[in-house]
């Protein structure tokens, strides 16, 4: 396994809050902050030259295995947020990120998680060893259990 403690900025996403977003109050609904938090582990991997429709060619598929979320304070309609995705451990077959949601300008911290990722064969859906693409983003050199 792969600990991260030289730590480097997390990659930032910034997302502007839609009405599809929100409840009728106009309230960020809270399974949203997880898609919020997939479209920038989804931008970290392509900032990254990673492909996943490309990895869908090789039998590749991540699933998150566990999702761990505190929510802080709500955010609203039309609210601008930064999402972080920082990628913090590694395995053979699968990375742990710490993901934060921000409001801006403010940086008041709206909602935080450590979600795991597992990467597992398309067609079977059986674990799989990380791409070593994937292996070489790990936060320090070494090899992952």
């Amino acid at each position: 396994m792969i600990d991260a403690d030289d730590k480097s900025p997390p990659f930032e996403l910034p997302i502007r809050v839609y009405i599809e977003d929100t409840d009728a109050g106009g309230v960020v609904f809270h399974p949203k902050y997880l898609h919020f938090m997939e479209r920038a582990r989804t931008e970290w991997l392509r900032s990254r030259d990673v492909r996943l429709r490309a990895g869908m060619t090789d039998n590749i598929s991540y699933v998150v295995q566990r999702a761990s979320i505190h929510y802080a304070v709500a955010a609203y309609l039309d609210e601008e947020l930064r999402v972080t995705a920082d990628l913090v451990r590694c395995g053979k077959v699968w990375m742990e990120f710490h993901q934060q949601v921000l409001r801006v300008p403010d940086g008041v911290l709206v909602a935080e998680a450590t979600i795991k990722i597992a990467c597992v064969a398309l067609d079977s859906g059986r674990p799989r060893r990380l791409p070593a693409a994937i292996l070489a983003l790990a936060p320090l050199p070494g090899r992952p259990d």
